[in-house]
């Protein structure tokens, strides 16, 4: 069976879709549409911009998704049989399966990267990569801690992202080291994504989301929030909601899609980063299993 994954934040790169811009009429048509949509011509930045000007998360958002939708949509690969996307990729992967229409999908990306901009301007924070470290241990370290400081992206067995305010990190990134991190390194982000730190966030692309259309989709999208699969529109946008200031469960995402028959996963989108971690979440599974 195929997966499609979605890639997040972080994926992009300056040049991104000026290929497929040039050698495709629907990928044109798609990318032009999107300027009308989001009032600024994103092409100009995604095709010849800087990478400072493309770091901008109310840039960077809705150009990965974009990359991302449009690659699945011109895809000559065979429908997938489920999808995924890791945090903002979660919004691509649900207009490749038919649950949000590619306007409504760029909406909401588009005011989820404004409300994070915000909420990120309002309070100082940020996140940090931790290496080498089992989760059940970086759970423990973060809870000790008495500022905001959570796991916020289970990415691959030994590779958890943390999440929270400036001091709080800071004091994670000492005790992680103290506790055998192979690395605990602060990373270079606009805040504390999917803490609680995004609460003012959540609120607003709550009320963006519930005023948007969910279709019933072609096949389950398994979601960040718990890793599993759903295909009820009510169940998806509850899910989408939460995602903000909840971890994503990329690992537990991967094990479940192969349990339930995932054989290929098709990254869609810039670079190959989830490629990487699926490669790392088999091989970490092949071991256990020794």
């Amino acid at each position: 069976m195929v997966a499609y994954v979605f890639p997040g934040q972080g994926a992009q790169f300056v040049g991104m879709g000026k290929d497929l811009y040039e050698s495709s009429p629907v990928a044109k048509e798609l990318f032009d549409r999107a300027n009308q949509i989001l009032g600024f011509s994103i092409t100009d930045i995604m095709f010849d911009g800087t990478a400072e000007d493309l770091k901008q998360t109310k840039v960077t958002q809705p150009a990965v998704f974009l990359h991302s939708v449009i690659v699945a949509l011109t895809s000559d690969h065979f429908q997938p049989a489920m999808v995924a996307g890791h945090s903002l990729g979660e919004f691509s992967s649900l207009v490749a399966n038919g649950t949000l229409s590619f306007e409504d999908g760029l909406g909401l990306v588009a005011k989820r990267a404004q409300a994070m901009q915000k909420a990120c301007e309002a309070q100082p924070s940020t996140m940090a990569a931790i290496l080498g470290l089992e989760d059940e241990k970086v759970e423990t370290i973060c809870a000790q801690i008495d500022e905001v400081v959570v796991p916020a992206n289970y990415n691959c067995p030994g590779q958890l992202v943390i999440s929270g305010s400036l001091e709080g990190i800071n004091k994670a990134c000492e005790l992680m080291k103290e506790a055998g991190a192979k690395r605990a390194l602060p990373l270079q982000v606009g805040g504390a994504f999917h803490s609680s730190l995004m609460e003012p966030a959540r609120e607003e692309l709550a009320a963006a989301i519930e005023k948007t259309t969910f279709n019933t989709p072609k096949c389950p999208v398994y979601q960040n929030v718990n890793a599993k699969p759903f295909t009820e529109p009510a169940q998806i946008k509850e899910n989408l909601i939460a995602q903000l200031t909840s971890p994503v469960r990329w690992t537990q995402t991967v094990q479940n899609m192969v349990a339930d028959g995932a054989s290929q996963f098709i990254e869609c989108g810039p670079g190959k980063v989830l490629q990487g971690l699926v490669k790392k979440i088999h091989r970490a599974a092949e071991v256990a299993s020794l």
